[in-house]
């Protein structure tokens, strides 16, 4: 457990070093919402109807940014193969380094998510929904995100292939987190379209440690 909570602020801190990435993460993400009303002729009754979803279509893109580094730097310097001969199971390390990456990324886009939702037409009202779903999302991101990350691992333009993996894998959370806004926007209740993220996440959680460590273990050879 010692050795896990190290591996965890380590990935926190590496998070931050170098001019603050997260803060990339969202500057993207803004710069998305923001060209979106732009380049449709910003009329917000034309917009509203589909702010939810231009949204988290932007907050899945942004989540990626930095899925390329959270194994393959640690694969080219051979902390990878530490963490396997460790104390501690793979397993374990992909649900650390996926939980901080949820830490890092995930919390800043979700404190982002209500701007960025504003700014697409949604009420202000639905500010506190937009960054509980980007919340439960963003943890949904980064599971799925690190498993696509693992598969990719020690592969060229292993960004773009990450990006290939982990966008079939975010379209759950983009149709379930886009409904609850929509359905709050439409005077319903949100709370069956976070059940259904609730379990997306779930189901990530238990799929992604298992099926990164064996990627992981796989690209080691």
């Amino acid at each position: 457990m010692k050795a896990l909570m190290i591996l965890w602020r380590r990935e926190l801190a590496l998070a931050w070093a170098g001019g603050g990435g997260p803060l990339l993460a969202c500057g993207f993400f803004l710069c998305l919402t923001v060209l979106v009303p732009l380049a449709s002729g910003s009329d917000p009754a034309a917009l509203r109807p589909v702010a939810g979803g231009i949204a988290w279509v932007a907050l899945a893109v942004s989540s990626i940014l930095s899925l390329e580094r959270l194994f393959e730097r640690d694969f080219e310097d051979g902390t990878l193969d530490l963490l396997a001969l460790g104390p501690a199971p793979l397993e374990l390390a992909v649900i650390a380094k996926a939980k901080a990456q949820w830490l890092a990324v995930g919390w800043p886009l979700a404190v982002t998510a209500p701007v960025a939702a504003i700014t697409l037409g949604l009420p202000v009202s639905l500010a506190p929904l937009a960054a509980l779903a980007a919340l439960i999302g963003g943890l949904g991101f980064a599971l799925t995100g690190a498993l696509g990350a693992a598969l990719a691992l020690g592969s060229k333009r292993g960004g773009l292939l990450i990006a290939v993996v982990v966008l079939p894998l975010f379209i759950p959370p983009v149709v379930f987190g886009a409904g609850a806004l929509e359905r709050a926007a439409n005077g319903q209740s949100p709370g069956p379209a976070l059940a259904f993220l609730i379990a997306y996440v779930l189901f990530a959680a238990v799929i992604t440690p298992f099926a990164g460590a064996a990627a992981i273990r796989n690209a080691q050879g």
